[in-house]
Parts: C-alpha cells; structure tokens; sequence
C-alpha cells in the first residue's frame, strides 16, 4: 500500500493494519504499507519527479509480489503517473483514489477486495532456487563511533567483495560520509565518467547545503562525537570502508534504478530513514547497516541486517542486533572472519531467515523532500 500523497497516508495505514492477525496464503508475507508526508504540497519540477522515482521504485520492487498506489485525488502527485505508463507489472499495480471510492472506509474496503485477487497470484508463484548474484545490497551506517572504521566497515566490505566476485552488487549511499575520502573513491572508478559524476554529485550537494546555510562540517552528529568521531574527514574514512577494495563500477542518483552488477555509489543524504528509502527505491533487495551508537531502523519491504561495531552495543541492544563485529577489537574474531560471517547471513537472509528489524516489526520510510513547501 503506496501511498501517493500526505493526503492518503493514514488509510494506506489502515488498509495494511486490517491484514494484522489474519491467515495469508502461502507464499504472502504479510501487507506492507508505505505512508508518507509528501506528494501534495510540491512544486512541480525536481521536487516531485524524486518522488516519483522514489514511489516508483518501491511499488516495483523485486521484493513486493504486487501493489496499489493510493491518492486523495486532487493532490500534485497524481497516481495516473504510475499507471500504464511502465512503472509496475500492470496486472500487479491498482489505484485508487479516496475521493472516488467514497472516502476512508469504503476505500479500505475496497482495497481490500482489490489485495485479496493480488493475494492469489502470489499464492500462485514457486519458490525457485537463485544464484547469489542476483543480491544487490545496500550499505548504511548509523550512529558511527570510533569503532566502525576499524570494525563493522572493513568487516562489511570483505562480504561486499565477496559479493562482486561472484556477480552481485553492493551499493555504497551517503554521500554527505565520504566528504574528505571521495579521492579514495575516485581512483577505483573504472573510467573518467564515473569518477567525475560522482565528484559532479559532491559538488551538488555542497551547492544544496549552502543554499540553506548549511556544509558538510555539520556532520558528525552529537551522537557520533559521543563515540569517538570529531569530524567528518575521520567519519567518511571509516565509512567508504564499507565497500571494499572493489572498482566502482556506477554512480547513480537517488533512488534511480541499479543496473550495473558489483560497487556501485548511490547519492543519498547521510539520514538513516532517507537513504534507506532511496537505495530501496533503486532495486536493493536486502540492507547491511553498520551501527556504533546503536539503531532500531527497518524498511517495510526489505531485511535489514544490523552489524554492531563494538560488543558493548551489541550486548545493550542484542534485539536490535544480527552481528557483532566488536569481536574484532576483542581480539576473537579478524576482519576477513566477520566479514565472512555477514555473508554467509546475508545468503541466508535473502533465502528467507528473519533480521532482527524484521522481526520486531520496523519499517521505516521517508522520501527525500528537496524543494519548498507551498
């Protein structure tokens, strides 16, 4: 349940919460709802194109089996956008609008009736066996501290090189956290077009920053300085970590589609909920986050796998966590052992094992608003 706008976000919420506690077929996991507060109050520009990529991306997604887009009617982000026009498998995609269903609870209805056909031709579909090159993982991290560039990070990047060298893809996002490390970046660039479309992305942002009076030197967080971190030079070393020794292969914008099999880069801001969004919206199908300071973050349709940076956190917040990579500065575990152990979860996660995020239920979502409110 996408929910076009602001505007339809609440009843997007409630069609979803009338599947809790019913028996689904085989093969449905459950119903997943992607409320929002954007869509109606936008200018008409980059603004609602990025939102439109961005909800585009996520109603057709490898891991959703079908999806209704859902509006108010009237809103700037109309829902014939995602209509017939290539967005979705067209079979798998309904809209609706409040206003022509006859409002809240008739909408839910027949949302309803709608999911419950789209139920069956998931029902319908058998689970096959898939290569691990049709992985393509995103790479976050939160709440850094002075452990994640000597722990989680490199840890994280011997799976990522893993990954590629079997034909998989991960995609590194943030860039306001390789600020001061992108010359790292920038010699692994398989040519001159790549390395300079990603320094075309650091330029952007900076010029986004500055018109709201802001730098990069606004990061790290208060968080993150509690942990070690003083600035962000020290921050985006440890964090470039995350993908390894591999060429970087593409550089895309967010939430545009991934198409290049192993490193690619992703602008996103450094904002958990945000580039989670965005590298969802571009095709991931399963989330790595590093955490040093600890996190409780989700996506309604994709595992996220929590890996701690240190043994402290991972004790403190063990519900949250799937990986302790603190092992590493314990002295009982090296790099390329932990690094190891995140890709054998990550195989067994993108064949069906639960996360943590999973099982406790978050699913955090939030697009990325760029432009003015009107």
């Amino acid at each position: 349940m996408v929910a076009a706008s602001n505007c339809a976000a609440h009843t997007a919420e409630l069609i979803a919460a009338s599947f809790d506690g019913e028996t689904l077929p085989p093969n449905v996991d459950g119903v997943a709802a992607f409320p929002h507060g954007e869509g109606c109050g936008h200018t008409i520009g980059p603004d609602t194109e990025q939102l439109q990529r961005t909800l585009a991306g996520v109603l057709n997604h490898p891991n959703v089996a079908a999806a209704i887009i859902l509006g108010l009617g009237c809103e700037v982000n109309q829902i014939d956008h995602y209509l017939g026009q290539g967005t979705a498998r067209t079979d798998r995609l309904v809209g609706m609008t409040l206003q022509s269903s006859g409002g809240t609870r008739a909408t839910v209805e027949a949302a309803r009736k709608a999911i419950a056909g789209l139920m069956d031709g998931a029902a319908a579909e058998k689970r096959v066996e898939t290569p691990a090159s049709k992985i393509v993982l995103g790479l976050n991290c939160g709440g850094s501290d002075s452990f994640s560039g000597i722990t989680a990070n490199p840890a994280l990047g011997v799976c990522c090189d893993q990954l590629a060298a079997v034909g998989g893809t991960a995609v590194l996002a943030e860039t306001t956290e390789i600020f001061g490390a992108e010359h790292l970046l920038v010699r692994r660039a398989r040519n001159r077009q790549v390395a300079e479309k990603l320094l075309g992305f650091i330029a952007g942002y900076k010029t986004y920053l500055k018109r709201f009076g802001g730098s990069f030197d606004d990061n790290p967080s208060p968080g993150n300085k509690e942990g070690g971190l003083t600035n962000i030079l020290e921050k985006s070393l440890g964090a470039v970590a995350k993908a390894g020794t591999s060429p970087l292969m593409d550089v895309v914008d967010y939430a545009e589609r991934i198409t290049s099999p192993g490193f690619v880069f992703m602008n996103t801001p450094g904002y958990d909920p945000v580039s989670l969004t965005g590298l969802a919206a571009g095709g991931v199908n399963v989330i790595a986050f590093t955490t040093g300071r600890g996190s409780a973050i989700g996506f309604p349709t994709i595992p996220v796998i929590k890996i701690a940076s240190n043994s402290a956190i991972y004790r403190r917040m063990r519900d949250n966590m799937d990986i302790n990579a603190g092992r590493i500065a314990d002295g009982d575990g090296t790099i390329v052992e932990v690094g190891r152990e995140i890709f054998d979860l990550l195989l067994r996660v993108a064949s069906g094992e639960k996360t943590s995020s999973e099982r406790l239920g978050h699913k955090e979502f939030v697009p990325w608003r760029i432009g003015p409110v009107l």
